[in-house]
């Protein structure tokens, strides 16, 4: 696989990782063995950064949507993370609680499909006239 594929299934920044890692091709064997056993340079990306946007919004409990309203557009290391959630600015308040909201909904909408889900399979839920 290439080496951007294989970086995202790492959830490492591919900039950050070594040269051979950048330029060469990546086997599917060779991710599961980086996931199983990492090494150094791989378990010292993962824990200081600098860390691509899915993974810092994941950390701040954004989305990549706010991180993007916020003007957050540079990957972010592990302190940067961890003083923006020490004393949140009021955009990463907006935005938690904007993606609280959204989760929130999604629960909302999966209660009420598998409510409407058990109701029709025990055909309940009419509807036509019966004629």
């Amino acid at each position: 696989m290439k080496p951007e594929t294989a970086a995202k299934k790492l959830g490492i920044l591919l900039e950050a990782a070594p040269e051979e890692f950048r330029t060469g091709v990546v086997t599917r064997d060779e991710v599961a063995a980086l996931q199983a056993d990492p090494p150094e340079w791989l378990a010292t990306l993962r824990r200081e950064g600098p860390h691509p946007r899915s993974v810092v919004a994941a950390k701040l409990g954004v989305s990549n949507s706010g991180l993007a309203r916020s003007g957050i557009t540079d990957p972010l290391t592990t302190a940067e993370i961890k003083a923006l959630l020490e004393a949140p600015p009021s955009w990463l308040v907006e935005e938690r609680a904007r993606q609280a909201g959204v989760r929130a909904e999604k629960r909302r909408i999966a209660e009420r499909d598998a409510e409407r889900a058990a109701k029709a399979e025990h055909g309940g839920g009419g509807g036509g006239a019966g004629v």
